[in-house]
């Protein structure tokens, strides 16, 4: 190479074809998990027309390609043909959910003219119209690493003029706070990028795009179809979570031979997916709360490929309760999937004056209403949740009774 040599490519991760969720399989959405299988394979559909439209040589895909080892035939058959009809070479690496062991789905791809598996840490090398790259992967062999797989990878590589990428899985940093061999040493990948042993690292694991140093050549690229929630927080005014999934990331290197100077690196994030997971909270105590409420979910523009999940803080009597209830009933079958976070729910029934006098109740039955709306009024974390639970769907039925007669 004589002359500057950019080399462009795409990097992905966690595709994690095949994985299941368990609210996909609702009363009210019966067809869901089938359609997010669709829209997996669609992703990576739309990954091989992505790579054509930014002049891309190939595709890196960092680990996790499948949920694991032991899927159903259909999901592999399926996985395959996909693969076998993408448009550039591609370049899986095997990740933590579906390592490298005897029954790896990996071995199932070695008739696929266009994939390459990266089953070791030795080099290899990728004609590309900008010359020759070498693609340095650092597969998972086992379930669980013991050693910074990435680190080891690395260790033998000198400096070169040759482009060089690095793909690995995992994790830079210790939040769990017990001991981590496996973390990836990411000092250690900076100093070689800083003296031209490698230039870019195509990282997954973690499901969101983002970089992981100050120069721009550490990246996770966040999985191409949603995979867990984001966390909106009260209102939807938060971002926690997975809040940047359902990307893919073009990443141009630029390497001038002979020079001391690292490379220059541009990476690009693009949208890819169509499904949204939302986690999100509300303050409930009036009608109009819930108008807001029943708003907010109305505005999702794609409900079929949308998922809500939602808490609810506050009290309210029993008209206010019914608009709830009739609003989210209209809107559960739209969705792909609509359901309370049960853990965090925090929304108690309090009959008013005049809720209690519509019912018209005496004797024991009226006594037994009185009882129902004290339980219903009992704080969540109690003993008696389950209990609180209970009285709120009785005080239901008893008004719904009440209104027919």
């Amino acid at each position: 190479m004589t002359s500057d040599t950019t080399v462009r490519f795409l990097h992905t991760s966690d595709w994690q074809l095949g994985m299941r969720r368990w609210f996909l399989h609702t009363h009210d959405n019966a067809d869901a998990q089938a359609r997010f299988d669709a829209a997996r394979l669609a992703a990576v559909r739309a990954l091989g027309q992505l790579a054509i439209a930014q002049d891309c040589s190939f595709i890196v895909v960092a680990g996790d390609v499948f949920e694991h080892n032991s899927l159903e035939r259909h999901t592999i058959g399926r996985a395959l043909e996909v693969l076998k009809h993408l448009p550039v070479p591609v370049f899986l690496l095997p990740g933590n959910h579906d390592p490298l062991t005897a029954d790896s789905i990996f071995y199932r791809t070695q008739d696929i003219n266009n994939v390459t598996v990266l089953t070791n840490t030795e080099p290899v090398a990728v004609d590309t119209p900008a010359g020759v790259v070498e693609i340095v992967g650092a597969p998972w062999l086992t379930k669980h690493a013991t050693r910074d797989l990435v680190s080891d990878a690395i260790a033998p590589l000198k400096p070169t003029d040759r482009v060089r990428i690095v793909v690995g899985h995992g994790q830079v940093e210790n939040r769990s706070g017990e001991f981590a061999p496996e973390l990836i040493d990411l000092s250690a990948l900076e100093r070689a990028v800083a003296d031209r042993t490698i230039d870019y690292v195509a990282l997954g694991d973690t499901h969101s795009a983002m970089a992981l140093d100050s120069a721009g050549t550490v990246w996770f690229s966040g999985t191409p179809e949603t995979t867990d929630f984001h966390e909106r927080g009260l209102r939807g005014q938060d971002s926690r979570g997975e809040n940047n999934s359902g990307v893919a990331l073009t990443v141009a290197v630029t390497k001038q031979p002979h020079s001391p100077e690292p490379s220059r690196v541009e990476v690009h994030e693009h949208p890819v997916g169509t499904w949204t997971f939302d986690a999100v909270e509300w303050d409930v105590n009036d009608a109009s709360d819930v108008e807001g409420f029943l708003a907010f979910l109305s505005a999702y523009s794609n409900k079929a490929e949308t998922v809500v999940k939602y808490a609810l803080q506050g009290s309210v009597d029993m008209s206010t309760m019914q608009q709830l209830d009739a609003g989210l009933a209209d809107l559960a079958p739209v969705f792909g999937a609509l359901y309370e976070r049960q853990r965090l729910m925090d929304l108690s029934l309090a009959p008013s004056d005049e809720d209690l006098a519509q019912c018209e109740l005496g004797g024991y039955a009226g006594h037994a209403l009185v009882e129902l709306s004290e339980l219903a009024a009992q704080p969540p974390g109690t003993s008696r949740t389950s209990e609180r639970d209970t009285a709120h769907d009785a005080l239901r039925l008893l008004f719904r009774l009440a209104q027919q007669r």
